[in-house]
C-alpha cells in the first residue's frame, strides 16, 4: 500500500487498537450476557407480586449493553479492515461510528451516574412490599414465596430496622441460621445495594476503558486518513 514512514506506523497502531476494540466489544457482550443470566439477579427480577413484575430497569440497562457490545464488534472489524486496506471511505465511516458511540456512551454514563441508586431502590421497594404483606398477613402465600426467593438467594432477612428483631423471633420468615436462633442474618436492604452496586461498578470500569480506547482510535483514524490523502501514491 501507499503510506510510508510514521503514517505506516499509525496504520498498524490503529489496526492494533481496533483489534482490542473488537475484543472489548466481545467482553462487553459477554459481561452483559452473564449479567442477564446471573442466577442471583435473574431469580430476583423474574418475581411477581399481586400481578406486578419486579422492576426491570436493570434488564433494560443490560439489553442496551448487549447492543453496544455487538455494535462495538462490528465497528472494530470495520476499523481493522479500513486500516489494512487504507480506505478513506471506510476510515471516515469508522470515525463517524466512533463519534456516535462515544456520544451515546457519555450520555449513558451521565444517566447511569444520576440514576445509580434507582435500580437498588426499586428492588428494595419491591422487597418491602412483599415483606410488609407477610408481616401483616401470614396467609399471603404469593408474598411469602417472593420473600423466600429473596432470603434464600441473598442469604438475608429484614429491612434493617428495629422491627426485624420482633419479626425474626416471632415470625417464621427468615432463613434458619447455622449459628443459632439468636444469630441475625444481614438485612436485605444492604444485600440488594451491594449486589447491584457491584455490578454497576463493573460496568463502569469496562465503559471507562472503552472510552479511552475510542479517543485514541478517533485521533489515529483521522491522522491515517490525512496521511492516505497526502500520500503520493494516491
Amino acid at each position: 500500500m501507499g503510506v510510508e514512514g510514521c503514517t505506516k506506523v499509525i496504520k498498524y497502531v490503529l489496526f492494533f487498537f481496533n483489534f482490542f476494540f473488537w475484543l472489548a466489544g466481545g467482553v462487553i457482550l459477554g459481561v452483559a450476557l452473564w449479567l442477564r443470566q446471573d442466577s442471583q439477579t435473574s431469580s430476583l427480577l423474574t418475581l411477581q407480586l399481586d400481578g406486578n413484575q419486579a422492576p426491570n430497569t436493570f434488564y433494560i440497562s443490560v439489553y442496551i449493553l448487549i447492543a453496544v457490545g455487538a455494535v462495538m464488534m462490528f465497528v472494530g472489524f470495520l476499523g481493522c479492515y479500513g486500516a489494512i486496506q487504507e480506505s478513506q471511505c471506510l476510515l471516515g465511516t469508522f470515525f463517524a461510528c466512533l463519534v456516535i458511540l462515544f456520544a451515546c456512551e457519555v450520555a449513558a454514563g451521565i444517566w447511569g451516574f444520576m440514576n445509580r441508586a434507582t435500580i437498588a431502590n426499586e428492588m428494595i421497594n419491591f422487597y418491602d412490599g412483599a415483606y410488609n404483606k407477610v408481616v401483616m398477613n401470614t396467609d399471603n402465600n404469593q408474598a411469602a414465596a417472593v420473600l423466600k426467593v429473596f432470603h434464600e438467594t441473598l442469604d438475608c432477612c429484614g429491612k434493617g430496622d428495629a422491627s426485624d428483631i420482633i419479626t425474626h423471633l416471632f415470625k417464621d420468615i427468615c432463613p434458619k441460621s447455622s449459628q443459632g436462633p439468636l444469630s441475625f442474618p444481614m438485612n436485605c436492604h444492604t444485600k440488594l445495594n451491594e449486589i447491584f452496586s457491584d455490578k454497576l461498578y463493573l460496568i463502569g470500569i469496562v465503559a471507562l476503558v472503552v472510552a479511552v480506547i475510542m479517543i485514541f482510535e478517533m485521533i489515529f483514524s483521522m491522522v491515517l486518513c490525512c496521511g492516505i490523502r497526502n500520500s503520493p501514491v494516491y
